[in-house]
């Protein structure tokens, strides 16, 4: 793969397009959006449809869009369209219900919550991470990070939402994390401008959101529960779990996928995005337990269920994406949508 970056040419404040549905739910809410018009749908089509699907999966996606960049062509008054905003929670209702549902034997203490992920394991033979760095192969590589792009290229945006919503020492050291997320003062150490140095290793292109049309619905999910959690107050909780799940989990998998991508010659910018990870990871673990879970639960010790529950939905989800991935790749098939991916 190429070395050379193209840091400077890369459209990190550009919108993408509307792109097409993958059922009546998606259809109606991407219709909206270029007409103008309100979302045009039945209630039972929400309660019947498939909470994990593509279809919901999808509306929700572009739904969330509108409060962090939005589309090309898309009115930005449209984030606080109330038909839109009914439509949303209507979606939210069934994908948290599916949630806690797939969680009623979930832990509900942080303590249980977090033992397992705190340990690392001794057969990582399962584990997605492990196989990229020991087997993996580039074309892999690639489709692991168009996939990741959806996140990894708004890294960190999800979780600021809750700055407002903590007070004292979680509120401190939130957003002591944060900053580092945002490059401590520098735009080219931003984790999502990182990524982005990755993607052209790659020789992928680093455009926001360019690869939505080929994200699977497990993919989707994953974005997802950051945006239900970072939306609402209510869930508060639940966005520091999860935030703490992937600060205590990132470390150990950003090591091997740095490994991974010197193995397969990735590139200067593909491994550094890993090696960052490892070491700043590591020191946000301690800071994210201690401090920020810590302080709000000094604060606010009701909200202990939610940041468990947090935590085990952010396992849940990210252990189905990754059977997703691995079971395309056994299969010899692409775990996209569709199979090419264009540079």
């Amino acid at each position: 793969m190429k070395a050379a970056s193209l840091t400077s040419q890369l459209p990190t404040a550009a919108r993408a397009g509307l792109g097409g549905g993958r059922g009546p739910l998606s259809a109606t809410v991407l219709s909206s959006l270029r007409t103008g018009l309100p979302p045009a749908y039945q209630q039972e089509t929400v309660q019947n449809s498939d909470p994990w699907g593509e279809d919901l999966q999808l509306a929700l996606y572009v739904l969330y869009e509108l409060h962090y960049r939005g589309f090309e062509g898309v009115d930005d008054s449209r984030e606080w369209d109330p038909t839109l905003l009914r439509m949303r929670q209507e979606l939210e209702a069934c994908f948290l219900q599916a949630l806690r549902a797939d969680l009623v034997d979930g832990p509900r203490t942080v303590q249980d919550a977090f033992a397992p992920v705190l340990v690392e394991p001794v057969d990582l033979s399962d584990s997605l991470s492990h196989q990229l760095e020991v087997a993996g192969e580039i074309w892999q590589l690639r489709e692991y990070a168009a996939l990741r792009s959806l996140y990894h290229l708004k890294e960190a945006d999800p979780h600021v939402w809750v700055i407002p919503r903590l007070t004292g020492r979680a509120k401190a050291a939130m957003s002591a994390i944060e900053y580092d997320e945002f490059g401590a003062g520098h735009a080219d150490r931003i984790h999502a401008q990182l990524f982005a140095e990755l993607m052209d290793d790659l020789e992928l292109d680093p455009t926001y959101n360019r690869y939505l049309e080929q994200a699977p619905a497990p993919l989707l999910a994953t974005v997802n529960l950051m945006s239900l959690f970072g939306l609402h107050r209510a869930l508060r909780g639940a966005l520091v779990g999860h935030f703490a799940c992937v600060e205590v989990t990132s470390s150990p998998g950003s090591r091997r996928l740095a490994k991974a991508m010197r193995r397969c010659g990735a590139g200067p910018s593909a491994e550094h995005f890993y090696a960052e990870h490892v070491e700043a990871d590591a020191v946000h673990e301690q800071v994210v337990r201690h401090e920020v879970i810590g302080g709000l639960l000094a604060d606010e010790p009701e909200l202990e269920p939610d940041i468990a529950f947090g935590c085990a939905a952010t396992i849940l989800l990210e252990d189905r994406l990754a059977e997703h991935i691995k079971s395309a790749w056994q299969q010899g098939r692409s775990a996209l949508r569709t199979p090419h991916l264009e540079g």
